[in-house]
């Protein structure tokens, strides 16, 4: 086990109809505490979200994706998150939210690389 490390993960879901409940998975954040890293990845399928809520807003839903990747990159992009370490951004897009795009629970694991981690996530729960 030696150079395999903590992470946490949790899904990224777009609900488009909050009182219906059904929900498309859209994305993965990914955390790392050992190397202070974290990291969204997404992918909509816009065809599964539209059977789901013909009349979405797919271009807010894409706002709100790249607005998680943002905060996860740090610095401009990240907004009044930027001075936050890792761990605070992390803790603060897994909060629970009655949005669109929604936390899922969070997971753990272990990895030797939380980047390739994020990638092998995002192709076997969203894509």
């Amino acid at each position: 086990m030696s150079g395999r490390d903590v992470y946490e993960y949790a899904l990224l879901r777009v609900v488009p109809r909050i009182e219906r409940g059904e929900c498309v998975n859209a994305g993965v954040l990914v955390y790392c505490r050992a190397k202070s890293f974290v990291t969204a990845r997404t992918h909509l399928d816009e065809g599964r979200l539209r059977a789901l809520d013909p009349a979405v807003d797919i271009a807010g839903v894409r706002a709100a994706l790249s607005a998680v990747e943002g905060v996860c990159a740090g610095g401009d992009a990240a907004g009044q998150a930027a001075p936050d370490d890792a761990g605070r951004r992390f803790r603060w897009l897994i909060a629970p939210r009655s949005t669109v795009v929604q936390p899922g629970p969070v997971h753990t694991g272990l990895t030797t690389d939380p980047h390739a981690e994020a990638e092998r996530l995002l192709d076997l729960l969203v894509r």
